[in-house]
């Protein structure tokens, strides 16, 4: 079994544990990305995947962190359950790469319709003059999209963090945490412990 693999897999099966252990979102993760001014922005997203290359979620590309992916891939993941005993949290370091056009699709058809029109009415980031406005801009998609499927707007895809640094953090008494991390460098993954 590849590290990766075992760090994957680790992964999965205390989310699994976080669910059943009462946690309302799982899959939040807060997501960290930087401008061209080396400026951090940071906002909790929804993992909708984990397959054997790394982590995905949906966006607008063109909300402020679509742009800043892709102008600058490199960013973080964290993930936190309270619900699991004395906390863990798992944190990922890598880069982002778009997902195919189809793993788009797909997961857009899979969408209620109000979100997926919710797509298309949102521009994402902008000043929004009233909540009305927006509002008039779901009207108007319904409308237009009415008897008929609603195709994925072309700026609405998905990114998979491909990680180079995956860390599970186990909360211990009197600060002495567990930390265990997993790193690749030149082209080699490393497990190792660090201090708290």
């Amino acid at each position: 079994m590849s590290l990766l693999f075992e760090a994957f897999t680790h992964f999965r099966d205390l989310q699994e544990r976080a669910r059943a252990a009462g946690d309302p979102e799982p899959t939040a993760m807060t997501l960290s990305t930087a401008n061209g001014q080396g400026r951090v922005s940071s906002r909790t997203v929804l993992l909708k995947e984990l397959d054997g290359r790394g982590f995905v979620f949906y966006t607008n590309y063109e909300s402020n962190k679509g742009q800043q992916i892709l102008a600058h891939p490199q960013c973080a993941l964290l993930f936190l359950w309270k619900t699991l005993d004395k906390q863990v949290q798992v944190k990922i370091e890598g880069l982002a790469e778009s997902v195919s056009h189809c793993e788009a699709d797909a997961y857009f058809a899979s969408r209620p319709r109000l979100s997926q029109i919710g797509a298309w009415a949102s521009r994402q980031s902008r000043e929004l003059g009233s909540r009305e406005e927006l509002m008039a801009r779901v009207r108007e998609f319904e409308q237009r999209f009415e008897g008929q499927d609603v195709p994925r707007p072309p700026h609405w895809s998905g990114f998979r963090v491909v990680p180079d640094m995956v860390e599970f953090w186990y909360g211990q008494d009197f600060r002495l945490h567990d930390r265990l991390r997993y790193e690749l460098k030149d082209g080699v993954w490393s497990k190792r412990a660090l201090y708290p």
